[in-house]
C-alpha cells in the first residue's frame, strides 16, 4: 500500500475514533469507513491529474507538419 495513502487512511480512521468518543474494539470499522471516504477523493484527484497532462486537440500540431505563421 502506498505510504501516503496509508497515512491518510490512518488519520481519517483516527478522526472517526475520536469523534465517537474513542471506543474500544472498533478499529476495523473505522478503517473501512476511512477507506470508503478517501476512495472518491483519490479517484477525483487521479482523474484531474490525467486531464491536466493531456494536451488539447485544438492546439496540438499534427505529426510531420509545421505550424504556419499568419
Amino acid at each position: 500500500m502506498d505510504m501516503k495513502r496509508r497515512k491518510r487512511i490512518e488519520e481519517c480512521a483516527y478522526a472517526f475514533w475520536q469523534a465517537e468518543g474513542q471506543p474500544h474494539g472498533r478499529h476495523d470499522e473505522h478503517w473501512r469507513r476511512a477507506v470508503l471516504q478517501i476512495a472518491p477523493e483519490e479517484t477525483a484527484r487521479i482523474g484531474g491529474e490525467s486531464k491536466e497532462r493531456r494536451p488539447s486537440k485544438q492546439g496540438a500540431a499534427k505529426p510531420g507538419r509545421k505550424k504556419s505563421k499568419k
